[in-house]
């Protein structure tokens, strides 16, 4: 879901599991200390940390560092604007994908009682 705009001009993320921050702050345009602040201000935003706490970030996250740009930098949105907007997004792709799965198991029970009939 990324948003429109500067992010189509972003370069194309590698394929490999994990980025360093400074592969990040290339990828996605903005400074590793931004990315350090915004990942207090964004509780999606979590970069696995290894040996010196150092930062590794995966696919997801750098999608997300994508997301929560075009949201300040493109579309004026202030942090708590944004930090609102993504959880918002994520709450109804919660309830979307639990839909989904009410669904798949209502059809697969009448599947079952339709069997246990014959």
């Amino acid at each position: 879901m990324l948003e429109a705009g500067n992010n189509n001009e972003l370069p194309a993320i590698p394929g490999k599991r994990y980025f360093t921050i400074g592969e990040v702050s290339e990828l996605c345009q903005v400074k590793p200390h931004v990315l350090r602040y915004w990942e207090q201000e964004f509780p999606q935003l979590k970069p696995v940390k290894r040996r010196g706490n150092r930062r590794y970030y995966q696919r997801h996250d750098v999608i997300m560092i994508r997301q929560i740009r075009g949201l300040l930098y493109e579309q004026g949105f202030t942090i708590g604007g944004a930090r609102q907007q993504l959880s918002g997004d994520s709450a109804r792709e919660d309830v979307n994908q639990s839909q989904q799965i009410v669904r798949q198991v209502r059809m697969e029970l009448e599947e079952i009682l339709h069997i246990l009939k014959r």
